[in-house]
């Protein structure tokens, strides 16, 4: 068991129960997109995208990360990345050290010394052109190792989470995470399909269902009348609309 409670130990515990599982399946109804991720693959984009913040951007412990990303399989690499290497999220566009935007809303109002713009192709192709000021984030994430160790151990009571209400440490948020599990009925073993058009709070389709130990069907632009017939396909044990 891990001694410290941080959101990278969290996801760490959660991938290592089985890591060929499907840990993350991804639906976009708008596009016809399904893609399903292991925990382990899952795990290699975290480290990849981490060694991004550490070896590219020279962060860690202390720095702010920006994400103005949707629910998606690629936004869960992201966040976790940034948990793991140390970093507080804020979902805003304020002045931060690092920013991942969606390629669409990629501008310069989105302030930070480095700046990742992610296409969310479905087969994780890189951009065509990365928007002015910006790094392809498929492009640059390839080049760096499937394992990370932060240079610095990430502490319990380091800032995770930045929004308009203060800042949240990695226990606490782990705590709110655990909380959020037992409200929605997300259970050990279980698989939660999320609608994320209705939940689009991380600690919802991402932390709740980590934290619960459980594995999550993310569906964006949401077909409601698709939804019975995918969570028999799936196995859903809940369904958190």
């Amino acid at each position: 068991m891990f001694d410290v409670r941080t959101v990278g130990t969290m996801f760490i515990e959660a991938s290592q129960r089985d890591p060929a599982r499907p840990l993350l399946t991804y639906y976009d109804d708008g596009t016809g997109e399904r893609t399903e991720v292991s925990a382990a693959t899952l795990g290699n984009w975290v480290a990849k995208t981490a060694n991004i913040l550490v070896d590219d951007c020279g962060l860690g412990t202390g720095n702010r990360a920006a994400v103005g990303l949707p629910p998606h399989w690629q936004t869960a690499a992201v966040l976790l990345a940034c948990w793991s290497a140390g970093l507080s999220v804020t979902m805003s566009a304020e002045p931060c050290d690092v920013a991942f935007v969606a390629a669409g809303g990629a501008t310069h109002e989105w302030p930070a010394g480095d700046r990742y713009a992610l296409g969310l192709h479905p087969m994780a192709l890189p951009l065509r052109t990365a928007p002015d000021g910006y790094l392809d984030y498929t492009t640059e994430v390839r080049a760096h190792g499937d394992h990370f160790a932060p240079p610095v151990r990430v502490a319990d009571d380091d800032v995770a989470w930045r929004d308009a209400s203060g800042t949240t440490s990695h226990a606490e948020l782990c705590a709110r995470a655990a909380d959020r599990a037992r409200e929605l009925g997300i259970a050990d073993g279980g698989r939660a399909l999320v609608d994320a058009d209705t939940h689009p709070d991380p600690l919802d389709w991402l932390l709740a269902p980590l934290a619960g130990g459980a594995s999550v069907v993310l569906c964006r632009n949401t077909d409601n009348e698709a939804l019975d017939t995918r969570a028999g396909v799936e196995r859903v044990t809940v369904v958190v609309g």
